[in-house]
């Protein structure tokens, strides 16, 4: 069911700033700064051989990046993003199991286009896996 890694999201302060040292260290392409209001938060993307590295910030005060950064002052590794070919027997399945979805369960639109869900950490080990259409 699951594809391959998407990205490893990585909370922090200043997207843009967090993603250039792995521009200039690792030689990856850095992606503009891209705000996704519905998601609250505004997205760097650093593309690697193997997977991306996806710099997160939060946009406005209600941003759940917000709290995280609260907890978590220097930022961190927030979520895993995994693709699946078809998002909503993946879902299923996963409810299936007993895994939960976060939100009200409806794909919405994601960082590169596609519709994305996120799972609750409790159910992975203590970490926010993210699903996304491949």
């Amino acid at each position: 069911m699951l594809g391959r890694l998407n990205h490893v999201a990585i909370a922090t302060r200043d997207a843009v700033k967090a993603a250039k040292i792995y521009g200039a260290a690792f030689g990856a392409e850095i992606s503009e700064a891209v705000p996704l209001p519905e998601h609250g938060v505004t997205t760097v993307f650093a593309t690697l051989p193997n997977t991306k590295i996806e710099f997160i910030e939060p946009l406005g005060e209600a941003s759940p990046i917000a709290k995280f950064l609260e907890r978590n002052a220097d930022g961190g590794i927030h979520h895993l993003c995994y693709e699946v070919v078809d998002i909503i027997a993946s879902r299923d399945t996963l409810v299936k199991e007993g895994a939960r979805v976060l939100g009200d369960g409806v794909p919405k639109i994601g960082a590169h286009g596609k519709p994305v869900l996120f799972l609750h950490p409790k159910d992975f080990s203590g970490a926010l896996v993210e699903i996304e259409q491949a």
